[in-house]
């Protein structure tokens, strides 16, 4: 079975790249362009392995969509690679209760590597 990716970023481009990557890897990705999209997502859609989060985005960032996730029993254990430029990655990691970070730009390696900690092989 394909391990499911949602990633949740406002940046198209990137989102586009990002699902690129990861299904030229072999994953199935959804995605969101910000909290709220990604939240209807999850409670609608199929349930990711994991979900790829950027911190900064409008409408719903990132601290907003975790404390949403984790007020959800349905979805709050899923697990989450938190994706950002801001330089105090460690500081926004323990905000939001996650374990991994990718900072941006990240290489493709680094990018699986990530996503692979948490999805079954």
């Amino acid at each position: 079975m394909t391990s499911l990716v949602l990633i949740v970023d406002d940046d198209f481009d990137l989102r586009d790249t990002l699902s690129d990557v990861l299904q030229d890897a072999g994953f199935a990705v959804a995605s969101a362009g910000d909290g709220i999209e990604a939240l209807d997502y999850l409670r609608t859609g199929e349930r990711p392995a994991v979900i790829l989060l950027d911190w900064m985005m409008p409408r719903c960032n990132g601290s907003q969509f975790r404390s949403e996730q984790l007020a959800d029993p349905a979805i709050a254990a899923i697990p989450v690679v938190l994706l950002t430029a801001d330089t105090r990655r460690e500081e926004k990691m323990a905000e939001l209760g996650v374990e991994t970070y990718l900072a941006k730009p990240c290489d493709r390696e680094t990018l699986l590597a990530a996503i692979r900690k948490y999805t079954p092989t």
